[in-house]
């Protein structure tokens, strides 16, 4: 068992530390200009506007790590320590803050679903479609926030339709990024993605929109994660998200505010 969780600890360093945008040392030492690299690991629903307020963050450069957040919340608790978390949800990043790993969490965006198709040749038009035999779907998998949000959406279905469209799902994904990627590829004709995901698929996706009825609470937490040597950067960075540039971009990306509907 220690074997096991010494290696799952090493992993999620590894896996945490390559990714990013913008250079430098991998230690979280300041580099060239003095600015230490900041770690953030974030939804992967978030890469488009995190990139882009990354580049242009001044106190730190930025080194990102995407993911399902979930697995992102994992590698924490197995020893990751990366200086930002930024969750699909509010759930994950408040679990691990009355576990003492990150400090409170603030919501700086929110989000809505949509049933994304190929911008061309769809075979599906809407929700009823669904259900129909030979039409496949990707979904996300149960304890990622975009399969949890999308089992909700099914939820308030009747029970046949619902369970029907599940019978049709041929692929769970790990995070939103594996969605959007069968549904480009052409390996489904359908999924449930973020409206901000189809934004960000330069048009190569069509979204359908879900009834207001459907809607789920998507909400975007992100917290400092606790013992980070770059506190004040990654406070910054935090702020920025909630009221400065980083909200601009996430605007830009097609979320919306943190407050309200």
């Amino acid at each position: 068992m220690h074997r096991l969780l010494v290696a799952l600890a090493l992993a999620a360093v590894l896996a945490v530390a390559p990714a990013g945008c913008g250079g430098g040392s991998d230690d979280g030492h300041a580099g060239a200009g003095g600015r230490p690299d900041l770690k953030v690991s974030a939804a992967a629903s978030l890469q488009t506007a995190l990139t882009a307020y990354g580049d242009a963050f001044g106190e730190a450069r930025a080194r990102f790590s995407f993911a399902g957040s979930d697995e992102l919340a994992a590698q924490i608790r197995a020893g990751a320590r990366p200086d930002v978390y930024a969750a699909a949800n509010a759930e994950l990043p408040d679990a691990l803050h009355a576990e003492g790993l990150v400090e409170a969490p603030v919501a700086f965006a929110r989000n809505r679903l949509a049933l994304a198709v190929p911008a061309k040749g769809a075979r599906v038009a809407g929700l009823a479609d669904l259900a129909h035999p030979g039409v496949t779907l990707a979904i996300g998998s149960p304890t990622v926030p975009i399969g949890a949000y999308t089992r909700s959406v099914l939820g308030r279905l009747p029970a046949a339709q619902a369970k029907a469209i599940l019978a049709n799902a041929r692929s769970q994904e790990p995070d939103v990024a594996g969605i959007v990627g069968k549904l480009t590829q052409g390996a489904v004709d359908a999924g449930f993605v973020y409206v901000s995901d189809v934004r960000a698929s330069k048009g190569a996706l069509r979204a359908i929109a879900l009834p207001d009825r459907l809607q789920p609470e998507v909400t975007y937490e992100a917290a400092v994660v606790a013992g980070t040597r770059h506190a004040a950067a990654a406070r910054a960075f935090v702020r920025g998200l909630v009221s400065g540039a980083g909200q601009r971009d996430l605007r830009a990306a097609g979320f919306l505010a943190p407050g309200g509907r």
